[in-house]
């Protein structure tokens, strides 16, 4: 594995600054905030104001919007983090995922085998998806059937969407040494 950045890469926008675009303030001032600023996550991606603008609708949208019920899809995104070894990715979601009825035990059980750990059929299912895509960039006929007895078609189409795009995130913030927000825990001991 390489050897993840200790200090941004990309350094955040500084909203303060005399020469921030308005329409970048704007973007970011209706993003997602820590302490009232911008997620560290936002500032960096706001380097580059349009792609952070439709980074947002379709992020915006898989998280508020979409068909998956939250607990399931959390369990998703922070297998993609922990597999990515992005720790911010998954200190952001362990935060979400616990206000959506995700437990500490099953925080720290995304990070091991999955047999060490009593979860359900569904859930299982849901894991072994996020390793499959992970490893091979491809869910086996195995996994797929199980999924498809409790997913419709357009529930596995997000499946795999929100899949796919955390595993995206978590690259981008693997490279461009995107450091965790203050308070927001990283991996479980």
């Amino acid at each position: 594995m390489i050897d993840r950045p200790t200090t941004p890469r990309i350094t955040p926008v500084d909203l303060g600054a005399p020469d921030v675009d308005p329409e970048l303030a704007s973007i970011l001032e209706g993003a997602l905030t820590h302490d009232g600023e911008p997620l560290n996550i936002f500032g960096a991606l706001g380097r580059h104001p349009k792609l952070l603008k439709r980074f947002n609708l379709l992020g915006g949208f898989l998280l508020n919007k979409g068909l998956l019920p939250p607990r399931e899809r959390e369990i998703v995104i922070l297998r993609i983090g922990w597999r990515a070894q992005a720790v911010y990715e998954f200190g952001q979601h362990t935060v979400i995922g616990k206000q959506v009825g995700l437990s500490n035990a099953e925080v720290t059980a995304i990070t091991q085998d999955p047999a060490q750990h009593a979860w359900s059929s569904d859930d299982r299912a849901l894991l072994a998806m996020a390793d499959e895509l992970a490893e091979h960039d491809c869910v086996s006929d195995e996994t797929w059937e199980l999924l498809s007895t409790r997913w419709s078609e357009p529930e596995l189409v997000e499946l795999l969407i929100v899949a796919g795009f955390y595993r995206l995130v978590s690259g981008f913030l693997n490279s461009a040494g995107v450091q965790l927000d203050n308070g927001v825990p990283g991996f479980p001991s």
